[in-house]
């Protein structure tokens, strides 16, 4: 199909584009931007005045559930709304059920994706065998089907030498390791960053230490091994100093933030909202300031969602007893504007965040407007006020603060490989 994109603000950071254009999509793929190609017929025509234009967003973490927990979210309903939210490719922790550590289960998940027909999910593969730190995960045969990195998620793997192994074999074969760095001896029973708002409440909190002192672990056996490493989403401002540190030494790695560590702090926890129990926590204002000064130094590359959705009953419980986590597939746009309008950042380098750099890190092609590459965009509109409520969410899980909470910044269109996939066509 041919489609014609009229009068957007194109912004595509990955060619250094920034300027009201038009764009042009044949057969699934972008060809041309500016001036239409010879004998070039629309089929459809989209009018994006006052909008701006953009390749897809690419989320480096969220979960969506399946195979898993039905209540909690499906491929299904997590990738609408995912293309609600602008987003055409998101990555998928390995923290499945059953795990992602053969490749049947990375198999279903990538039969699944094409059945829902609207986005592209790449699966993490598990780095150790069932995640429990003792043996390495077939990782070879985990990329033959379709797993783009490998991690542990949050889970330990406590002995020093099964995680040297895992990178070395890693590292041999070019495969990228995601570090979620937590010590979970020193985050046990933890729930919110151990501060004065923690010990007010009552509550077990959780030492900047359970991450910085992961993150030195990982970054030493890193250095050793040569893998290429990424750290996601850090919520300490001495951890940015350490990855800022370890690039500055020529160390190949990597970094991301989630947006509500960006946004929130754990004063945001008074009230016993347990919305805001989130794993890794919100830390203090200090690690809010850090996280943002990494963001602009280039520390830290990319923005995500860190979405996990929820079944009522999982926030139900007294704060501590709850499982952490919020949704945040169609509130990672719109949230993260907020930083532009705080004059934090730029709208070409905040989607460069959002695009072109986690496009980078996973070696992928996609994350551009490039003549020839598949037509993943999102259209949105930056001024649009709206509200995220129950009711219009396509998200099964309903567990974020920002429920009810005025938004600006809409997504208007969004489209996968030249596939209008939201809005919906009737």
């Amino acid at each position: 199909m041919n489609i014609h994109i009229k009068g957007g603000r194109i912004i595509d950071p990955a060619n250094q584009l920034d300027q009201i254009a038009d764009l042009y999509i044949s057969d699934g793929k972008i060809s041309a931007v500016g001036e239409a190609p010879n004998g070039f017929v629309a089929e459809t025509t989209i009018d994006a005045s006052d909008k701006v234009v953009c390749p897809g967003l690419i989320d480096l973490c969220a979960h969506a559930r399946e195979p898993g927990p039905s209540q909690k979210g499906s491929i299904k309903t997590e990738t609408m709304a995912a293309v609600a939210g602008g987003i055409t490719t998101m990555i998928t922790p390995p923290t499945t059920s059953p795990i992602i550590d053969n490749s049947a289960v990375a198999e279903l998940i990538k039969d699944r994706c094409n059945e829902a027909g609207r986005m592209t999910i790449k699966p993490m593969g598990a780095l150790t065998k069932g995640l429990e730190g003792e043996q390495l995960a077939p990782m070879m045969a985990l990329a033959s089907s379709g797993c783009i990195a490998f991690t542990n998620a949050r889970l330990p793997i406590a002995n020093s030498l099964v995680m040297m192994r895992c990178l070395e074999y890693a590292a041999t074969h070019d495969l990228l390791v995601i570090f979620q760095a937590q010590d979970a001896a020193l985050a046990k029973g933890g729930c919110m960053h151990d501060d004065s708002t923690c010990t007010r409440l009552g509550l077990n909190g959780i030492p900047e230490s359970a991450e910085t002192i992961e993150i030195a672990r990982c970054l030493l056996l890193a250095e050793q091994t040569g893998v290429r490493a990424h750290f996601g989403q850090l919520s300490c401002e001495r951890s940015v100093r350490m990855i800022t540190e370890a690039r500055e030494r020529g160390l190949p790695v990597t970094a991301d933030v989630s947006i509500q560590n960006l946004l929130l702090t754990d004063e945001s926890v008074n009230g016993f909202n347990n919305d805001f129990h989130l794993i890794p926590p919100l830390r203090s204002q200090l690690d809010r300031a850090g996280l943002i000064q990494g963001l602009l130094g280039g520390s830290i590359q990319a923005i995500c969602s860190d979405h996990q959705p929820h079944e009522r009953a999982a926030k139900e419980a007294p704060f501590a007893d709850t499982e952490p986590g919020m949704i945040g597939l169609e509130t990672l746009l719109p949230l993260a504007l907020l930083l532009v309008e705080q004059n934090m950042l730029d709208l070409p380098q905040l989607i460069e965040k959002l695009t072109s750099e986690p496009a980078k890190i996973l070696g992928l092609e996609s994350g551009t407007l490039t003549t020839g590459a598949n037509a993943d965009i999102c259209i949105f509109d930056p001024t649009e006020e709206w509200t995220l409520t129950p009711e219009n969410s396509y998200s099964r899980g309903k567990n974020t603060p920002f429920m009810n909470y005025p938004l600006r910044g809409k997504v208007s269109y969004t489209f996968h490989q030249g596939q209008q996939v939201f809005p919906q066509a009737h």
